[in-house]
């Protein structure tokens, strides 16, 4: 049987073939659905982090000293103060906040707030005031509404005529 190379031989049994403009399509149509995949990740993830913590890293710090300093005063001062945000069953977030001092009476004169802080966008971040629980000596409690689930930082700020004399910095998880 005589076989010529510019004859087109079909396949046996009238199967499939497979040529080379089909491996060259099966390989351009992986790469094109891998550089797809990849700038859809890359447009989320820029979209939900824009990259900004801070407005000045060099200003942040020369600050570094006077907040180890506030660090070192708020401990010698010995407070004791617990604090906790909860999911209601309507839907908002309540922070609950005890301050008792070294000898444990309730700290009075200081304005506490809290900020729950989303640890992707700042734009998302929520500032809670407290206000003093009746009946509840040291007690403070505030709520925020609009706060979504997942993982957030719990900042709490206390501040007097002095300034600013306590600060505490946690995450929390809310469901």
């Amino acid at each position: 049987m005589p076989t010529s190379l510019n004859e087109k031989r079909e396949p046996e049994n009238g199967g499939y073939r497979l040529t080379g403009r089909h491996v060259l399509f099966i390989l351009l149509g992986a790469f094109a659905f891998v550089f797809a995949v990849n700038g859809v990740m890359i447009w989320k993830a820029l979209d939900s982090f824009p990259g900004v913590v801070t407005q000045s890293s060099y200003r942040d710090s020369q600050r570094f000293n006077r907040s180890i300093a506030e660090a070192q005063a708020q401990a010698s001062r010995g407070w004791r103060v617990d604090a906790k945000a909860e999911r209601v069953t309507d839907g908002r977030v309540v922070v609950r906040l005890e301050a008792h001092d070294a000898a444990g009476a309730p700290i009075s004169g200081v304005a506490f707030k809290a900020m729950l802080l989303h640890p992707a966008n700042r734009a998302h971040d929520h500032v809670v005031p407290l206000q003093k629980v009746a009946g509840a000596d040291g007690a403070f409690e505030g709520a925020a509404t609009g706060v979504t689930e997942g993982k957030w930082g719990l900042e709490i700020l206390g501040e007097n005529d002095a300034g600013l004399v306590f600060r505490s910095e946690n995450s929390l998880f809310l469901r």
